[in-house]
């Protein structure tokens, strides 16, 4: 495993990054392994050198983080991980407070996911989405309560247009608060909008960037036509919410497959690689429901693109609208 420093925060973590939605309950989303299968991947993931995992309280409704906090007490690994948890979504039908990032549901959702993930300090935590109810301030400062009340070390952020991220920046910097250490964001080989803004600001801000779908939900495991036979495929309907079929996609696919042969790898091996080679990304966040694919993501650490590959598997890109938080 490789280490890398998060943003400037100076906490190493792995290059990789677990991203735990597929741990849960199969009554929230078809795909998602329960508590037995999911610990196996947790712990293969631990013996691999990954040392950072993340989740969120709306992934099954609580139920990730539990796992995760359960299998990290199992395997005596909660000193040396770092876990990092999310905030936004509405958690509980009946509660209209269980949602958005007031100082209510931000104090009450993070007392939640400390107890379900059995630490008195969660690592980073992150707005999932931007909330359009709630002034930035308020939010950036029940943040820095949390921080300074020990709860939590560092806070991150998610998906949104960058002049919101900027404008949240620009409120810590002014007000003397804990900042945004981190961007969550929706960026991989068929979606790269986000080349045009958040990643040049993050790269001038010192922010650490953790690619969300960084496969693309599956589009660039196999090649595009055989994508429905998955059963994520089948079932995983906002799959096609996202533009990966257009702006030259299906060309870039037909690419990730020639390289992965010439080259005797996967496509999903090419697709990280690809991600690890670009400067601005510290830790693509990788799911997976078995152990032969995280073994695979693993082993994408040690393929190397040339120049040339990285220019090939680029140029059929073309615009296309922007999708993940709008």
């Amino acid at each position: 495993m490789e280490y890398t420093t998060l943003g400037t925060t100076g906490m190493e973590v792995s290059r990789l990054c677990l991203g735990c939605m597929s741990f849960g309950s199969s009554d929230w989303r078809e795909w998602v392994l329960e508590d037995e299968e999911s610990k196996e991947i947790i712990e293969r993931a631990i013996d691999l050198g990954i040392n950072f995992f993340d989740t969120a309280n709306m992934y099954s409704r609580g139920q990730s983080e539990r796992i995760l906090g359960d299998a990290l007490a199992e395997f005596d690994y909660q000193q040396e991980a770092v876990v990092a948890t999310k905030v936004y979504h509405q958690m509980r039908d009946d509660d209209p407070n269980s949602q958005g990032l007031s100082r209510k549901t931000i104090e009450q959702e993070l007392a939640a996911s400390r107890e379900r993930l059995g630490v008195d300090t969660i690592d980073l935590y992150q707005i999932h989405r931007w909330d359009d109810e709630t002034p930035i301030e308020q939010t950036m400062r029940a943040l820095d309560d949390a921080v300074r009340r020990g709860h939590v070390r560092y806070v991150g952020a998610s998906s949104m247009w960058t002049h919101q991220f900027a404008e949240a920046l620009h409120t810590s910097d002014n007000r003397g608060l804990d900042r945004f250490v981190t961007m969550q964001n929706h960026y991989n080989l068929v979606y790269r909008e986000e080349e045009r803004e958040m990643l040049p600001l993050c790269a001038k801000e010192g922010i650490g960037v953790l690619p969300w779908s960084p496969l693309a939900r599956g589009y660039l495991t196999r090649p595009h036509e055989d994508i429905d036979a998955t059963t994520r495929g089948e079932a995983e309907e906002h799959m096609y919410n996202h533009p990966y079929r257009q702006g030259g996609g299906r060309e870039i696919n037909e690419r990730v497959a020639e390289l992965a042969a010439e080259k005797g790898v996967t496509m999903a091996q090419i697709a990280l690689a690809w991600l690890l080679h670009k400067d601005w990304v510290d830790a693509p966040i990788i799911g997976t429901t078995s152990v032969e694919h995280l073994e695979q993501a693993v082993e994408a650490l040690d393929i190397s693109l040339s120049a040339s590959d990285m220019a090939y598997l680029e140029e059929p890109y073309e615009p296309v609208p922007v999708s993940g938080h709008t």
